[in-house]
């Protein structure tokens, strides 16, 4: 499983990461024919690759408006500019799109234009970062796969706007004004791909209703959650990734064996307020707990496993996977006790 996992988490990795490099390609001994070809439907403020035919860089420029964009465009740039509306007459013949970056203007709600993100049917990658929205645009193209929303001004999430989204694996609205009334047990009806979900910095005081199945990164730091729910993580039994970074959890809001959950790999509980370690799964092998309230640790309570099973299994059996543990900032004194390397024979790092 473990395996499967990281494998998916690599391709988004991937995606995330290779598409969105700027290409500037050194044009100047380019052939000035193929120049001419390639810059002749080129809007006059953008910037058009020869090398690089299906991109159109319009970033930086100042701009109001949205230029009218060229049929063979896939990647549109507009990041960083003053842009305040999405219209349809630049997308007129834009039909082949598949990447928009429309990060940092100051795009409202009430600046797009109804219908228009919706009829650019093969797009697949929608940015709308640091802009002026207060709630999630609709209707949106059902083919996206990732979107991007984190630091706007949103409150509200519209009734079944994620509904046909089937392709969508990334949801980021996380910096946002997001409060738990925002979020109902519908909010993410639809989203069966989704493979990170991205809440954090928001109002929250409670954990999110109905977080998609297949769900393999859940990211909910910086809000102010109290409370687990009883076999919350029943309902995402793929969770992987868990972040829950500066919340206000104490010990009595995680019920017994809340965090024993064999999925999840890599658990982040720093800047909460816990005065012990909750019970963990033998899976798990990143655990943060830093900047809490815990005053000692005991490694033959926390260990997943007796230490007794643990020293006979050694190397070979189905010891605890824990590799990193850091629980600095708490009020735990030096040395680390000699159980927690008896039980987590693993261990490659610990902070303390």
């Amino acid at each position: 499983m473990t395996l499967k996992v990281y494998t998916s988490l690599l391709l988004l990795f991937l995606v995330n990461s290779v598409w969105t490099r700027t290409v500037r390609q050194v044009y100047d001994d380019l052939d000035p024919e193929h120049w001419v070809h390639y810059t002749s439907e080129c809007p006059r403020e953008c910037f058009c690759p020869p090398s690089f035919p299906n991109a159109l860089y319009c970033d930086n420029k100042g701009l109001k408006e949205i230029p009218a964009i060229p049929a063979r465009i896939w990647y549109l740039y507009l990041q960083n500019n003053l842009i305040e509306t999405i219209s349809e007459k630049p997308f007129v013949n834009a039909t082949h799109l598949r990447w928009i970056n429309l990060n940092k203007n100051k795009i409202t709600n009430s600046g797009i234009e109804n219908g228009v993100l919706s009829k650019l049917k093969r797009l697949l990658y929608l940015f709308l970062e640091d802009n002026e929205l207060e709630e999630v645009p609709a209707p949106l193209p059902v083919g996206l796969e990732q979107l991007r929303l984190a630091r706007n001004k949103i409150s509200r999430i519209p009734e079944r706007v994620f509904s046909n989204l089937e392709n969508l694996t990334m949801l980021d609205l996380h910096q946002n004004s997001l409060l738990d009334s925002a979020l109902q047990s519908d909010t993410f009806q639809g989203l069966n791909n989704l493979m990170q979900l991205n809440i954090a910095k928001n109002s929250l005081k409670k954990m999110p209703l109905s977080i998609p199945a297949n769900t393999l990164q859940l990211f909910l730091d910086n809000n102010s959650i109290e409370v687990i729910p009883e076999n919350y993580f029943s309902a995402i039994p793929k969770v992987t990734f868990l972040r829950l970074n500066y919340n206000k959890l104490s010990d009595d809001g995680i019920p017994p064996n809340g965090f024993n959950v064999s999925s999840i790999l890599d658990l982040q509980l720093s800047h909460n307020q816990l005065t012990k370690v909750p019970p963990i799964n033998a899976h798990l092998e990143h655990l943060h707990l830093d900047h809490n309230r815990i005053k000692s640790v005991n490694g033959t309570q926390i260990c997943p496993v007796s230490i007794a099973v643990a020293e006979d299994y050694g190397f070979h059996g189905n010891i605890p996977r824990l590799r990193y543990l850091r629980l600095d900032g708490n009020e735990i004194q030096p040395p680390i006790p000699l159980d927690i390397m008896i039980c987590f024979r693993l261990l490659q790092a610990v902070i303390i």
